[in-house]
Parts: C-alpha cells; sequence; structure tokens
C-alpha cells in the first residue's frame, strides 16, 4: 500500500507540473477572452475631473470665447492623442499588478486521474488524485520588492505624461483656433485691398488711355493687383490647414469643417502678461515630474541589478488526495503532503550579472543627464515664451500706435479730396497703406494671443 501511494505521488507530481486545465483555468481563460473582446472594440474612455483640472479650464474661460471653451472641452472628450494617452496609463497600472504578483505565493490545483500498473503484477489499478501546488520564492533580500517599486514608477511617471499630452493638446487647439480668427479677418482686410487695387487698375487703366499715366504705370499697378489675389489664396489656403487641424483636435472628421465657427475678430486685448514667473513653477511641469520618477526608477533598477547576485529562496509545497477508490479520495489516509525549499546562487554565469549591473548604471547616469537637461530646457522654455510675450506686446503696441496716426491722418486725406486738392487715386492709394497697417495690427495682436497660450503650456497651466 505504502509503494502504492509513492506512485500515486509521482504521477500526481507529473501531472500538476504539466499544468492540466482545471474549471478554474477555463474560467481564467473565458475571462481573458472577455478582455479581449473588450480591448477589440472602440474604446470611449470616460472623462473624468483631475483631467478637466489637466487643462485649467477656468483660464480658458478668462477669453471669454464660448467657441474657444467648447473646443477645449471637446478635445478633452473627443481627442485620439488624449485617449491614447489615458489608456497607456491603465496599460502600466496593470503591469504593476503584474510585477506585484511575483512577490505572491503562486497556487495551482488540478483533477489527475490515471492508471498504475506496478512491477510484478498483471493488474492495472485505477488512481484518482486531486493535487494542490504551492510555490513562492521568498523575498528575504526584498529584489522582488524593489522590481514592483521600479514598475510603479512607470505607472506614476505615465500619469504625469498623461497630464503634458492634456496640455499639449489643449494649446494646440488655443493657438489654431485663434489662427484661423487671425485668418478670417485677414482674409477680410485683403479682399478690401483687392477691391481697392481693381480700382486703381481701372483708374490707371482710363488715365492711359489718355495718356495721363505712363505703360509702366498701369504695369505696375496690375502687377499690384494680381499680386494681391495671389496673398489671398494663401491665405485661404492657411486658414483651411488651421480649420483641418483644428477638426482633428476635437476628435472630428475634417469633412466637417464647415460646421466650426469661431468668434469674428474684434479689438479687445485680452492678454495679461505677468511681469515675472515663480521659480516654483518648473517643479510643478509635468515634463520634470516624469523625468523625477524616471531617475527613482533608475535607482532602483541598478538596486535589483546588485541583488541579482544573491541567492534566490525558493519553497514549494505539495498536498495531494490520492486513491484507487473514488469514494476514499478525500479521507485523511489518502492524503499526501510535502513541503520543500533550496536556495540557490549562481556561480558561473560568464559576466552576464556584471555586465547588466554596468548596464544599469550606465542608463541611470544617462537618465539623470536627461533630468537635468529637461530642468534646463524647462527654465529656457519659460523664460523664451515670456520674453516672446512682452515683445510682442511691444510691437503690437507699437504699431497700433502707427496705425492710429495712419488713421488720423486719413481723415485727413479724406477732408482733402473731398476739397479737390488730392486725386481719388492718391485716396485710394492711402486708404491701402491703412488697410495694411491693420493687417499687420490683427496679426500682432493674435500672436500675442498665441504667446500667451505659449507660456500657459510652458508653465504647465500655473499662470
Amino acid at each position: 500500500m505504502k509503494y502504492k501511494r509513492l506512485v500515486a505521488a509521482a504521477i500526481t507530481a507529473v501531472f500538476a507540473s504539466a499544468n492540466l486545465i482545471t474549471p478554474a483555468c477555463f474560467a481564467a481563460q473565458k475571462k481573458d477572452n472577455n478582455k479581449k473582446e473588450k480591448q477589440n472594440k472602440v474604446i470611449k474612455s470616460k472623462v473624468t475631473q483631475y483631467q478637466y483640472d489637466y487643462v485649467n479650464t477656468e483660464w480658458w474661460k478668462s477669453f471669454d470665447d464660448e467657441y474657444l471653451n467648447d473646443y477645449i472641452m471637446r478635445a478633452i472628450e473627443n481627442n485620439h492623442d488624449l485617449k491614447i494617452a489615458t489608456l497607456r496609463v491603465e496599460q502600466y497600472h496593470q503591469m504593476t499588478k503584474l510585477q506585484l504578483s511575483n512577490e505572491l505565493p503562486q497556487v495551482s490545483a488540478g483533477f489527475a486521474p490515471a492508471g498504475v500498473k506496478l512491477p510484478g503484477t498483471t493488474s492495472t489499478t485505477g488512481m484518482w488524485a486531486f493535487p494542490v501546488v504551492v510555490s513562492y520564492e521568498l523575498d528575504l533580500f526584498l529584489k522582488n520588492r524593489d522590481k514592483t517599486r521600479a514598475s510603479k514608477k512607470e505607472w506614476e511617471k505615465s500619469k504625469f505624461d498623461e497630464r503634458a499630452a492634456y496640455i499639449a493638446i489643449s494649446s494646440a487647439v488655443g493657438s489654431t483656433y485663434f489662427n484661423i480668427v487671425k485668418a478670417d479677418k485677414l482674409i477680410e482686410l485683403q479682399k478690401e485691398i483687392i477691391k481697392d487695387r481693381k480700382q486703381i487698375f481701372d483708374l490707371m487703366t482710363e488715365r492711359n488711355a489718355v495718356g495721363l499715366t505712363s505703360t509702366a504705370d498701369l504695369v505696375s499697378a496690375n502687377k499690384a493687383y494680381v499680386s494681391a489675389t495671389a496673398d489671398l489664396a494663401d491665405l485661404e489656403k492657411s486658414r483651411n490647414v488651421f480649420l483641418n487641424n483644428l477638426a482633428v483636435l476635437i476628435g472630428e472628421s475634417p469633412a466637417n469643417i464647415s460646421e466650426l465657427k469661431v468668434k469674428p475678430y474684434d479689438d479687445s486685448y485680452l492678454v495679461k502678461i505677468p511681469e515675472s514667473i515663480p521659480s516654483e513653477v518648473i517643479d510643478q511641469r509635468p515634463d520634470y515630474l516624469a523625468a523625477e520618477k524616471m531617475v527613482e526608477k533608475a535607482g532602483i533598477d541598478v538596486r535589483v541589478a546588485k541583488k541579482e547576485f544573491l541567492p534566490s529562496i525558493n519553497l514549494i509545497g505539495l498536498a495531494s488526495f490520492a486513491s484507487s477508490s473514488f469514494s476514499q479520495v478525500f479521507n485523511w489516509s489518502s492524503m499526501l503532503g510535502l513541503l520543500g525549499g533550496n536556495a540557490m546562487l549562481n556561480l558561473f554565469t560568464g559576466g552576464r550579472k556584471v555586465a547588466n549591473l554596468r548596464l544599469k548604471k550606465n542608463a541611470y547616469e544617462q537618465i539623470l543627464h536627461d533630468y537635468y537637461n529637461t530642468n534646463l530646457k524647462a527654465i529656457q522654455e519659460v523664460n523664451d515664451s515670456l520674453v516672446s510675450l512682452k515683445q510682442d506686446d511691444k510691437k503690437y503696441k507699437t504699431n497700433l500706435k502707427v496705425y492710429n496716426l495712419e488713421k488720423e491722418d486719413f481723415k485727413f486725406s479724406e477732408h482733402k479730396y473731398d476739397a479737390g486738392l488730392i486725386s481719388y487715386l492718391d485716396l485710394l492709394q492711402r486708404k491701402e497703406n491703412l488697410l495694411s497697417l491693420n493687417k499687420l495690427v490683427v496679426s500682432n495682436k493674435i500672436d500675442c494671443n498665441v504667446d500667451y497660450i505659449g507660456l500657459y503650456k510652458a508653465t504647465g497651466t500655473k499662470l
């Protein structure tokens, strides 16, 4: 009887090591299949409050533009790059859980029926066995714990990457929106310039017919008219490109750009220029925080590489109910138990562990320099954005003064024309100068708004 039990135990161990499929395994497989089916479907991620907080929606309301606010919200909810960034956070979360499972005991159970023929016998005995195997790597040196910590750092970094993506997309939406506003106004002014140049060309044609204007001046007027028409085509092209870009940013098809609306350009100036930016802002930028997490992870990776030189300690336990009679399988007398362990130390690996340690140290140095570089670039980006905003604001205000003076001068020209002191041709030419200056002022003003959004991005929305 004792001999039979030993044979049954051996067969049980063989079946257990073969990972027999049990009802529990079927349930796990079914769960995995359901998960894959869900992943194959179009995933619509639910936007949570913290994702709205990423972009500081209250700051966008300072522009007092309902269309812009709507596009920011639609981008948060529908932009596919943002959905990918959010899903990637969940991906790293599950990878952390996967690594955590290595710290826990592994338990498997199964059903192992077998037929046994012993030496010296002519009969075959049926065996019924229900093995339970427990294995556990004793984390005495906390190597697996450190691996989990490293995986968690990547998960935390992915959250900062998600935040950076939300800031980048919202900034792109705002910049694109204001470029569309600028294009609309410039197209309107360009059409006025084309209208005036057409009138100038017609007047030149009449004057040339009676010998009051040279043919060279007529050709120059025609050239200016054609050139203005070409400039209009470029502006319309740019506007369509910006509209297509905006549609993609908010998760819409570029085929529907005709439905996108923007607020008409006006003379209000909404930008508030800060005198300086506190250095603490740099510490809150998502790219800086993400780089910091990677330095922490690299340090943990070096520690894990050092612990690879230590022995690994494994425990294993086996419990099995085995009997030739199914009715007596779960009797205590039919139970077989085994508890064992081992401590293994690699004596020679061909230099693999030494090379791995040096590799991890090298990676740590690279990541550390990248962290320092990220800090420097963050300071540069904030300074560049602030300088650009201040200089463009100065340029806008200077050109605005010039434009206002030109408007006053044009009023005098109108009085001179009414008094018959200048020709209508002279009046049209001075009007074109006024329109050209207006175009410059419009461009400068929108550039300031775009610079302001650039500063919002550079400070990580902490304006």
